[in-house]
């Protein structure tokens, strides 16, 4: 009778972890940017659909959607998803393609898949399945990674993907968070961290010899520059280009300027009256420093930070290596994201139109990072408490 008791006290005592501080982090997120979407586009809303808060309803929407899918994912064993890895690979793939016959052209770029009155864009899906079968494929080759041949092998995976969203949909920054992805999941398999090091100082070298080339090119044929050619001249001076390529680097600037520490108030930037074009898009960012000031500004990279440390949490105590390159698949997409979105609002690099995560317009982007967050919450209940 007393070894029974002395049991169901241990079975009592093992409990499923659930990571409140995480989901409190990404509900204040999502209805900070609700927020913040309202007070930046309700000027422009008005002005083209007479409804000041429709691109907050279309935000609203899609952010119950991925709260429902978020909840489904999180209450379901994450390695029941390993088997669909391949399966999302390719579904990836034929997405990309469909956009070449079927995707919808918006402010210069056809990204987008529409499925009656909702749209689609293929590379948030595509930056879920990378992770997932990147998860898949390094558990299966275990420590095979470790040899040249498995090293190079994985990060060639994600190659195809990224140049297919590079070449068709025309999104490079997208392109670079799936090699992203995967640099960071390798990292994090493979303890021989002096290929990493070699292959940085080779990226950075890289980065140096475009530029070069770029401004080179500048002084002999200017006519001969892509836009995104424009962009890093613009970028090196954005003065020289304000009436092109610079000009919405110029406002992002002068809005967070304007901002000071505390900001001129919720509601009160004039950067989004018509001077910053997509302000509750990319350069969202930009208004949050413009009305709250560069205190606002700091509290939401913090928030990040912390959103980050319970990931870093939550895979460092995960129950198998699976689940950990899950959450760090997630936690690499947010963080990549994040620091480019703030570097390129700041002119830190190039402007390369990327959104700043749960917080910026967009329902593909919020709707699959709430479904990446789900995986997290996942993984996070498969973790077992227990009291010694």
């Amino acid at each position: 009778m007393a070894e029974r008791n002395s049991s169901r006290r241990r079975q009592s005592n093992n409990e499923n972890f659930m990571d409140y501080s995480l989901l409190f982090i990404v509900l204040f997120l999502l209805g900070f940017g609700l927020i913040m979407v309202y007070s930046t586009s309700s000027y422009e809303a008005n002005l083209e659909w007479g409804d000041s808060a429709y691109y907050l309803k279309k935000q609203l929407f899609a952010t119950i959607l991925g709260l429902v899918a978020m909840i489904f994912v999180a209450n379901i064993p994450y390695h029941f998803w390993e088997r669909f890895a391949v399966i999302g690979y390719i579904v990836s793939v034929v997405l990309i393609l469909l956009i070449i016959p079927f995707g919808r052209e918006s402010h210069g770029a056809k990204r987008w898949l529409y499925i009656g009155p909702l749209s689609l864009q293929p590379a948030e899906v595509a930056k879920l399945c990378m992770i997932l079968f990147l998860a898949s494929m390094i558990c299966t080759m275990g420590k095979q990674i470790r040899h040249r041949k498995g090293f190079w092998m994985v990060l060639l995976v994600p190659m195809p993907i990224a140049l297919m969203l590079w070449r068709i949909t025309q999104n490079l920054s997208s392109a670079i968070i799936v090699v992203g992805i995967a640099v960071l999941m390798l990292f994090v398999s493979c303890p021989d961290y002096k290929r990493f090091i070699l292959l940085a100082v080779a990226t950075l070298a890289g980065a140096v010899v475009v530029v070069f080339v770029v401004v080179q090119m500048a002084a002999n044929q200017a006519d001969s520059l892509d836009f995104r050619g424009a962009r890093i001249l613009a970028w090196l001076d954005p003065e020289a280009y304000a009436s092109g390529k610079g000009f919405q680097t110029i406002q992002a600037l002068y809005a967070i300027g304007s901002g000071g520490v505390l900001g001129k108030g919720l509601g009160q930037s004039m950067q989004k009256l018509g001077f910053l074009p997509e302000a509750q898009n990319d350069m969202i960012f930009s208004i949050i420093c413009e009305e709250l000031g560069l205190f606002g500004g700091f509290a939401v990279i913090i928030m990040f930070i912390l959103l980050i440390w319970r990931c870093m949490v939550i895979a460092n105590n995960a129950p198998d290596l699976f689940g950990a390159l899950l959450v760090v698949g997630v936690l690499g997409h947010i963080a990549i994201q994040v620091i480019l979105n703030i570097a390129v609002v700041t002119n830190t690099i190039p402007n390369t139109g990327i959104s700043l995560p749960f917080i910026s317009y967009g329902g593909s982007s919020v709707m699959f990072l709430l479904i990446e967050t789900g995986l997290v919450l996942s993984v996070a209940r498969g973790i077992r408490l227990k009291d010694l």
